[in-house]
C-alpha cells in the first residue's frame, strides 16, 4: 500500500524484545516494518535504543505511555520520548475508575489540555488507543468513545483507533475511519476470529477484518502509519506472525 508506512506494535512480540531488543528488531526490520510502536524503553536509555533502530532503519514513530506516568512526570516522559523522535505518545487505556467518577473523569478532562499543549511544544501529538469497552453507551446514549473525542479539543487528543476493537464492538471500522477522518494519524490493525470462548488474535488475512476496505479509507482518512498489533498469538509463533501479517498488506 504506497503512502503509508508500517509499523509493528512491539506488544505483539514483547517476550523476544525482553529477552534480545536488538535481535527483534533486526528481524522486524528484514520483514519490512518501517517502524516501531514502543510499549517499554526494556530497561535502556532512550539515546540506546534510538541509536540501535537508527542502524536498522527503523523510526519509533510512537510509544504506548500511561497516563498515570505524564501525571507523576510530565517534563521527564516528554523528554524520554522527545529523545527517541516519537511524534505520537498513545494513551493505551483510561481505567473504569476515572472513566466512572465525575469528578476524576473531569479532571482527567482539563488535564488533557495540559498534557497536550507540552507534548505539542516537543512536537508530538497525544492519541487515546481504545478497546472494545470505550463502545459502552453513556447516559446520553452516545459511545463513550465518542463522548471522549467531543470533549476534547482535537490539538489536545487525537485518536489511535484499534480497528480489531471497533469491529468487535459491532461497529464498522470504516465508517469510523471516516468518522474520525483527519483526526486519526495512527491505526491499529489486527485480525481475529470469534470462538466459543471468546476473540482470538490471528495473523492479518486470518480472520473477520476486512483489510482491503480498511486501507482504502485510511488513505482517505489521512492516516500516517498503520501499525500491525497482535497482544496474543494462540496459533502460530509471534515473529512468523508478524511476517505474514506484513505480507498480507504487501500483496493487497
Amino acid at each position: 500500500m504506497e503512502g503509508i508506512p508500517v509499523a509493528a506494535q512491539v506488544y505483539s512480540v514483547r517476550r523476544e524484545a525482553e529477552e534480545d531488543f536488538a535481535g527483534t528488531m533486526e528481524q522486524l526490520a528484514r520483514m519490512g516494518y518501517a517502524g516501531v510502536e514502543l510499549v517499554s524503553l526494556y530497561g535502556k536509555e532512550p539515546g540506546e535504543i534510538r541509536a540501535c533502530l537508527d542502524q536498522l532503519g527503523l523510526r519509533a514513530i510512537s510509544a504506548h505511555v500511561p497516563l498515570g506516568e505524564f501525571e507523576r512526570d510530565l517534563e521527564g516522559t516528554v523528554r524520554t520520548y522527545e529523545a527517541l523522535g516519537c511524534g505520537f505518545l498513545a494513551l493505551p487505556w483510561m481505567d473504569e475508575g476515572r472513566r466512572s467518577d465525575p469528578r476524576r473523569f473531569q479532571a482527567t478532562l482539563d488535564y488533557f489540555s495540559v498534557m497536550g499543549s507540552r507534548c505539542r511544544a516537543a512536537g508530538i501529538k497525544v492519541c487515546y488507543h481504545n478497546h472494545s469497552y470505550e463502545f459502552a453507551r453513556t447516559e446520553t446514549g452516545d459511545y463513550w468513545l465518542d463522548m471522549l473525542y467531543q470533549a476534547v479539543d482535537p490539538s489536545n487528543l487525537a485518536a489511535e483507533l484499534d480497528l480489531c476493537w471497533v469491529k468487535v464492538s459491532g461497529e464498522d471500522p470504516v465508517a469510523y475511519l471516516k468518522k474520525y477522518s483527519g483526526r486519526c494519524p495512527i491505526i491499529h490493525v489486527k485480525d481475529f476470529i470469534q470462538e466459543e470462548e471468546g476473540v482470538a488474535q490471528v495473523a492479518l488475512g486470518e480472520g473477520e477484518l476486512e483489510l482491503a476496505a480498511i486501507l482504502a479509507q485510511a488513505q482517505a482518512s489521512q492516516v500516517q502509519w498503520l501499525v500491525v498489533e497482535q497482544d496474543e498469538h494462540p496459533y502460530g509463533d509471534p515473529m512468523e506472525n508478524m511476517r505474514k501479517s506484513i505480507d498480507y498488506i504487501r500483496n493487497l
